[in-house]
């Protein structure tokens, strides 16, 4: 790399390894935990590359963002942040960040990043100040910290302006909806109507056209689509044919694997296709168990803004929570956080109180660590056993064999991955398979390899 790099980062351990890392690359490297000083090195026309914390003693990152584009047409900024909340990656991008990343980083991966924008010659576009944006509210929970829900975060602050058709995917419970809503709420589109349809407001000789006139070019949602019928889907596929000038911005959500669903025969694929211009999939919450504490202490804060008293959770329930398996996902935790604010006596929510209204819940024990006799194919047997109850008595949907092996597949290699610190031929080894299979598989599991050094 080649080039100056202005540092702002109120932690000096950031601003230290940041500066010895650029430096070995061949940067130089001015460093400060002012915001002052960093606009002041702005104006004096120093810098080819800023990397800047949000919060500073004497300032916000992301507010000075249209100062510096002002004052220096073109320069790049990685906004780097530990409030990684969905609006943190939409400010971002609104105020037209080279990049964001949430903190704790990948040092390698930040590098990378530093290495693009220094080669990119960006085009001196001033950026346009930002419309004030309504804070989320807590009806809106879309909080995650993992790699998984800030990946999402920032690929949502990407396609909320654009007029591509968007389907999110997730289990039930996930947020599906929740998205959806971010997407319209943080767009252009934000002041005009939010419509939600059903299949049933596809029937009728109008009912296609009074969906469009209904959401008058704003958003239009088609919810659970995978549980349309033929009727259903033919009907959204002529509608999307006759979409002119004033469309709305055309988003549907499903928990079914369409891809699979319509290999099957069960579902169109010309409105596959149609549906899917962007992809968003909603992590479960098992797989992002570092964000249920958050999520926990986020129902317990909005339970007392509602009335109930102060209450927190011990170490020892949180450690409960945090291990059961929540089928039902982000929903299912709230409603057991609401519970446990009614039932509960004391200010501090013990774990035997969890134990009572998790155990509650049929088919739905605790991911428990078993001893070391347990073998994994129990543990996967027990696993298939609670997603067979959950559906009451009836089938689950068609292609079974490959979701499972799927959930097996992927964090294998993910995993491996990570043991052998990305090095592909290790892992492959590792595995004891080819390693051109072992890169096929990453590509259709679409998994990021990277090698790593964690920040804190």
């Amino acid at each position: 790399m080649d080039g100056t790099v202005l540092v702002a980062d109120d932690d000096r351990t950031i601003r230290t390894v940041l500066t010895q890392a650029l430096t070995r690359a061949g940067c130089k490297v001015h460093a400060t935990s002012s915001l002052m000083t960093l606009m002041r090195w702005v104006e004096e026309g120093k810098g080819d590359l800023v990397i800047s914390d949000v919060i500073m003693p004497d300032g916000n990152g992301l507010e000075a963002l249209p100062r510096i584009a002002k004052e220096r047409p073109g320069l790049p900024v990685i906004v780097i942040s530990a409030q990684n909340t969905i609006m943190t990656a939409i400010q971002a991008a609104e105020a037209e960040a080279y990049d964001y990343l949430p903190k704790p980083f990948d040092l390698p991966d930040l590098m990378k990043r530093a290495a693009r924008a220094l080669e990119q010659k960006r085009r001196a576009v001033p950026a346009k100040p930002a419309e004030p944006r309504a804070e989320p509210g807590d009806d809106l929970p879309l909080v995650g910290r993992t790699p998984a829900m800030q990946a999402l975060y920032r690929l949502v602050a990407r396609v909320m302006n654009t007029d591509l058709a968007v389907l999110i995917t997730g289990e039930s419970g996930t947020g599906k909806s929740l998205i959806a809503r971010a997407i319209h709420d943080f767009s252009d589109r934000r002041t005009l109507p939010f419509v939600v349809a059903q299949a049933q407001d596809l029937q009728g000789a109008d009912g296609p056209s009074a969906l469009i006139a209904r959401a008058r070019g704003g958003s239009l949602v088609f919810d659970e689509v995978g549980d349309f019928d033929d009727d259903a889907q033919g009907r959204i596929v002529r509608l999307l044919d006759t979409l002119g000038s004033n469309a709305p911005r055309i988003m549907a959500t499903s928990q079914i694997d369409l891809g699979r669903r319509m290999e099957g025969g069960g579902f169109r694929q010309d409105l596959f296709y149609r549906l899917g211009g962007v992809t968003l999939a909603v992590p479960s919450l098992r797989e992002r168990v570092d964000d249920i504490p958050a999520l926990a202490e986020h129902f317990l804060t909005r339970g007392e803004r509602e009335g109930f008293s102060l209450r927190r959770l011990s170490p020892e329930a949180m450690e409960l929570i945090r291990a059961y398996s929540w089928p039902g996902n982000v929903r299912q935790l709230e409603n057991t956080v609401r519970r446990l604010l009614v039932t509960s006596p004391e200010e501090e929510i013990g774990r035997s109180e969890v134990e009572a209204i998790l155990g509650s819940q049929p088919a739905m024990e605790p991911m428990k660590g078993g001893g070391e006799g347990d073998r994994l194919s129990a543990s996967v047997a027990k696993h298939l056993k609670r997603y067979f109850d959950l559906h009451g008595g009836a089938l689950p949907p068609p292609g079974l064999y490959g979701r499972i092996l799927r959930e097996v597949e992927m964090p294998l290699i993910e995993i491996a991955l990570d043991a052998t610190a990305g090095n592909q031929a290790k892992c492959a080894d590792l595995l004891g398979i080819n390693r051109n299979t072992l890169r096929k598989k990453i590509t259709e599991l679409d998994i990021r390899v990277t090698r790593r050094r964690k920040l804190m």
